[in-house]
């Protein structure tokens, strides 16, 4: 078995393409490199459930107001389910919840994390930030040009979140419509990330935890330098091997809704396994995370990649850390330098 994508072409954004029934899928505009979140709308008893939402920005309220006065006019948008915590999928929550009323479900550490976050504004970065550069071996330009300038922060692309929410959790069974969906909840690429399996019929609402072409992103942050998200990701890959079929559609948050799952989830972490291997290899010298980024990607890396390839890297010289496959230490410059042990 193979992957299969049963449509060869995303629809428009704004414009709805019928997935299966009751489901449709719509597209969401993102900045470059990545320029797309895929959102779902589903037919529930009353009216739409929605999941997911694209960031909070003036274009994309106006496309989803452009959803509900048009194709799915007629019925009211009754609830919003958020697979985690990430802007591009939580970023209107606190919008949809103000402008039509919804009920937010997310799994509790999902919601507190975008909640805590969007209420940590920062102007430049905080000395954390800058250590935790310093100890990935962050390229000395880009440091200096980071240091001085306004990081990103989640303000910037989420909306306030008003207290409450509905607490979604591991093996829950939640009724939308005809069918039944199991949450199964994942971690490594965001913690306590929500996927809905339907009872029903082979469907499965992946969010960014499986994608059909590229590997979610797996970071570590100033917030938890010590994290392993790829031990956390690949044990939710074996998790959710056991209840896939190569016959479910799969739904993800970005790029094309493909079959063959139980292969996608088996090749991605033979992906990631691989990646592991060669970074052991090329550690036979040490090097600092900065430095693995051609082992681990295959390609040079733009400026726009620089943030996500970094903390990409630390998360993969985390896992052979933690499992006792390297050491490291620190340099002269505060950086860890990575070494294989012998």
């Amino acid at each position: 078995m193979t992957i299969h994508y049963p449509w060869e072409a995303p629809p428009e954004f704004a414009e709805p393409l019928k997935v299966a029934d009751g489901i449709f899928w719509f597209r969401v505009p993102l900045p470059k490199p990545l320029d797309h979140v895929n959102v779902y709308v589903l037919e529930d008893n009353n009216g739409w459930t929605v999941v997911d939402t694209g960031l909070s920005t003036n274009k994309t309220r106006e496309m989803w107001q452009k959803i509900f006065s048009g194709p799915m006019a007629g019925k009211k948008v009754q609830r919003l389910i958020v697979t985690h915590h990430h802007p591009d999928h939580v970023g209107l929550a606190g919008w949809f919840q103000k402008e039509y009323k919804v009920s937010l479900w997310m799994t509790r550490t999902a919601w507190l994390t975008a909640r805590m976050l969007r209420l940590d504004e920062q102007e430049v970065p905080p000395p954390e930030t800058i250590e935790f550069w310093t100890q990935a071996g962050m390229c000395s330009d880009i440091m200096e040009e980071r240091k001085s300038g306004k990081p990103f922060n989640f303000a910037d692309a989420v909306s306030v979140l008003p207290l409450g929410f509905r607490r979604i959790v591991d093996n829950e069974e939640i009724e939308i419509g005809n069918r039944i969906w199991k949450v199964r909840v994942g971690n490594g690429h965001a913690p306590e990330h929500a996927t809905l399996w339907s009872n029903v019929d082979d469907i499965v609402i992946a969010g960014d935890q499986i994608i059909s072409s590229i590997s979610p992103n797996l970071g570590v942050y100033a917030t938890e330098p010590n994290a392993n998200p790829v031990k956390e990701w690949i044990d939710t890959c074996h998790k959710l091997s056991a209840f896939a079929s190569d016959k479910h559609l799969t739904l993800p948050g970005h790029k094309l809704p493909f079959t063959g799952l139980k292969f996608r989830l088996k090749q991605m972490v033979e992906n990631h396994e691989l990646a592991l291997n060669r970074l052991v290899n090329f550690l036979e010298k040490p090097h600092t995370a900065e430095e693995c980024f051609s082992i681990l990607f295959g390609k040079s890396i733009q400026k726009s990649e620089y943030g996500l390839a970094l903390v990409e890297a630390v998360a993969h010289v985390n896992y052979l850390y933690l499992e006792g496959t390297v050491s490291r230490v620190l340099d002269k410059n505060g950086a860890f330098r990575y070494q294989a042990l012998s």
